[in-house]
């Protein structure tokens, strides 16, 4: 059933896959920005350091004690990463087809 559905890569297709991927990488570096925050303040706190507070991401409301390149580092980087992910992933499923058992050549597509 899942296997021999019309997979034909168009181009709203792959704009939106590629697009979900970035927002995928931009949630997962959300994930390691809080990672790596929580293990900075407890490794400051274990010291008795003080911790300065930055502004969240240069001026959004709350506080952050990671410095705003970093936040930003971490940011840019996932939707960079969620963006090559998906075109590693658009590759492998929609033009390599390697979840096949069978060959198909797939449908020619435009060059733009």
């Amino acid at each position: 059933m899942f296997l021999h559905a019309n997979l034909n890569p168009t181009p709203a297709k792959k704009v939106v896959y590629l697009c979900s991927s970035v927002i995928l990488g931009i949630l997962l570096s959300l994930i390691a920005h809080a990672v790596v925050e929580s293990l900075y303040i407890s490794s400051a706190l274990d010291r008795n350091a003080s911790i300065i507070w930055y502004t969240a991401f240069g001026g959004l409301k709350g506080a952050c004690a990671l410095h705003p390149a970093i936040q930003w580092s971490l940011l840019i980087g996932g939707a960079v990463g969620g963006y090559f992910l998906g075109k590693f992933w658009w590759r492998l499923v929609y033009i390599d087809r390697r979840w096949s058992k069978d060959k198909v050549e797939p449908a020619p597509t435009q060059k733009q």
